[in-house]
């Protein structure tokens, strides 16, 4: 097995179950914050803190319940799955390659609706969620290296002429996950430039 490979193979529990807990976090904080702006429109939330960080502005949109509820339902099932098998990782236990796929499935239903949000925060909505952004940082390092564990570990089915970049993936991750984060920073950083350079 090769160094990049080991890597993963022994970081993906642990990675798993951090990102698992601390999404389960964020989100359960942002169900109980949009519970009691439910209960009390005046209500202003503890991570609304400026016209851009601002969770209130967030939270009260159409976008904040995409699918008819609140979208931190999703992710505190979604972050608690992810954390319980980071968890089993850790224990020692070995995934099928079913499990394997299933978590790939849904950690790329995340990413992609995650994208989507991070769109319609930063150009429709024009405000962002402090809590929402640590859900989207801990969702792409989850789908990031839950996908490199299946591609080292051949869960996924990969063309022999593409083998070469998912190879590459696999042993330059950090630098996927540095550029990756790259361009949403400086793709906030320009939405929001005219308000960032009036701060002291």
């Amino acid at each position: 097995m090769r160094s990049a490979d080991a890597f993963i193979a022994r970081a993906i529990g642990p990675i798993l179950a951090i990102c698992g807990g601390v999404g389960l976090v964020a989100a359960f904080i942002l169900a109980v914050e949009k519970l009691r702006i439910v209960e009390d429109p005046s209500y202003i939330p503890t991570c609304s803190i400026n016209p851009i960080l601002s969770c209130g502005s967030v939270m009260t949109t159409d976008q904040a319940e995409a699918f008819g509820f609140t979208n931190p339902f999703l992710g505190i099932a979604g972050f608690a799955i992810v954390g319980a098998l980071g968890m089993a990782l850790i224990g020692g236990a070995r995934l099928a390659r079913w499990n394997w796929l299933a978590l790939q499935a849904g950690l790329t239903f995340a990413v992609v609706f995650v994208h989507w949000l991070i769109f319609q925060s930063v150009y429709e909505i024009e405000a962002l969620c402090p809590y929402c952004v640590v859900v989207w940082v801990v969702t792409i390092i989850a789908f990031v290296y839950c996908t490199l564990q299946n591609l080292a570990q051949r869960n996924l089915a990969v063309p022999d002429q593409v083998r070469g970049a998912t190879d590459f993936a696999v042993q330059y991750h950090g630098v996927i996950l540095t550029a990756w984060f790259g361009v949403l920073i400086v793709l906030i950083g320009e939405a929001f430039w005219d308000y960032w350079r009036t701060l002291p």
